[in-house]
């Protein structure tokens, strides 16, 4: 039996029938320093009730799993210290040792369907990283995303990964991916690729009715709406491309691996963007939480 706990907000919403939005929780404990973690968090919850949503962010503490932190834990979540960083892999052991950790991608879609919650906005999902045709470093949200069926809103697939394998892992596993309003695959903090989208829709609805249909058709899985970053907060691709370069040559030679390389590759291209990297992942959180909160919307009018 899973110990679950819904905050009183999410617990409300439920009740009355209220659209709601999951959100992770590595982007607080992994993604930036304390307070700055804290007030994020609070200014994306803040978006998705501005948008008609009811916000839900998940995390397991001390072994049970929390759909919607109240401000208090919160709080103490952004402080906390020696926080796992969860996975499909390891979030049955947290939960079943009494341990605290963070969801990431593939753990919050576990937890938002054992929710109820068909609706999940993030930054930028993980995928193939470069070089994984011999490492075989490839994230379990690609799978998560074939298997669980949760609509999650990004700003597509971090710009640290090998993003043509990353779509093509995705296409194999038959996860719909949807660019929204534009033809190309947004790269994280750049809002275009020279990658074309598999698929394209214009609004929250046409997505809704995507993610209903599948239910329907008893297909598995969810979607990934790949949601570019508004132009104004982007950085360009080509001044991010020697970024990542080296970067990821750092993590390399000082034989960065596993889930290591990730916060490693994002701490550096924040030194050498000094700091731009981590304003526009804020306003591309903040963007998906919005479309997530509309899509959300969407969802319970057409089960009304």
């Amino acid at each position: 039996m899973i110990d679950l706990h819904l905050s009183a907000e999410v617990h409300a919403a439920r009740v009355a029938g209220k659209p709601v939005v999951a959100l992770e929780s590595t982007i607080i404990t992994h993604g930036m320093p304390y307070p700055q973690n804290v007030d994020t968090a609070r200014l994306v919850e803040q978006d998705i009730r501005d948008a008609g949503a009811v916000p839900a962010t998940i995390a397991v503490i001390e072994g049970r799993l929390h759909v919607g932190l109240d401000p208090e834990r919160l709080a103490a979540l952004g402080q906390a210290k020696g926080v796992a960083k969860l996975s499909r892999a390891d979030m049955a052991a947290c939960m079943a040792t009494g341990g605290t950790g963070a969801t990431t991608v593939a753990a919050t879609m576990i937890a938002a369907r054992h929710a109820g919650i068909e609706v999940f906005a993030t930054g930028g999902i993980g995928g193939v990283h470069k070089g994984a045709e011999t490492s075989f470093d490839i994230s379990a949200d690609l799978h998560e995303l074939a298997q669980t069926p949760v609509t999650v809103v990004a700003a597509g697939a971090k710009a640290i990964l090998d993003l043509p394998k990353t779509l093509e892992v995705l296409e194999t596993l038959g996860v719909p991916v949807i660019a929204y309003g534009q033809d190309s695959f947004p790269a994280f903090w750049s809002s275009t690729s020279d990658l074309p989208a598999p698929l394209r829709m214009d609004d929250a609805a046409s997505i809704a009715r995507a993610h209903a249909m599948r239910r329907a058709l008893g297909l598995p899985g969810g979607q990934l709406v790949a949601n570019p970053i508004p132009a104004a907060d982007q950085i360009a691709a080509e001044e991010l491309a020697p970024i990542i370069a080296r970067a990821q040559a750092q993590a390399d030679a000082q034989g960065v691996s596993g889930k290591a390389v990730t916060p490693f590759l994002l701490q550096a291209i924040f030194e050498a963007t000094e700091g731009r990297s981590l304003t526009a992942n804020i306003a591309l959180v903040r963007n998906n939480a919005r479309l997530a909160a509309a899509i959300a919307q969407e969802l319970g009018a057409i089960g009304r």
